[in-house]
């Protein structure tokens, strides 16, 4: 797997993201919120993901852009640890949650979080 997020990676369909915020699972690491949720779909690409920084909580949309653009960063550097447990496809968003901009570091130790707990709560709803 490579490190990128190309254009099959990312989730745009507004059906699927309507269904996602409708059915799916949420697990906490401020300053991040990830809800996912298991496919039933068969395809190539295991994750798709979309991010999120809410206007109620970052009003100017340069800051919201910059934070979007740092969390998939992180993300497309990790994404490897967040996929290698998978056995079906999943669709994430990343839900930006504090009211000030975070930093790299931060969003990386988050991220890291997030995806410890991720592969627990799959590990237990696999068995």
């Amino acid at each position: 797997m490579r490190f990128t997020l190309g254009k099959m990676e990312k989730l745009k369909s507004k059906k699927a993201i309507e269904l996602l915020f409708e059915k799916g699972n949420r697990i906490k690491s401020f300053p991040i919120q990830l809800v996912y949720l298991r496919n039933s779909k068969e395809r190539e690409i295991m994750l798709r993901s979309g991010f999120s920084v809410p206007k109620r909580s970052i009003k100017k949309a340069v800051e919201r852009n910059e934070i979007k653009r740092l969390m998939r960063e992180v993300f497309r550097n990790q994404k490897i640890s967040f996929s290698e447990n998978l056995k079906r496809p999943h669709d994430f968003m990343f839900v930006y949650l504090s009211k000030e901009k975070e930093s790299y570091a931060t969003l990386e130790k988050a991220m890291e979080k997030l995806n410890k707990k991720f592969l627990i709560k799959i590990a237990e709803d696999e068995t």
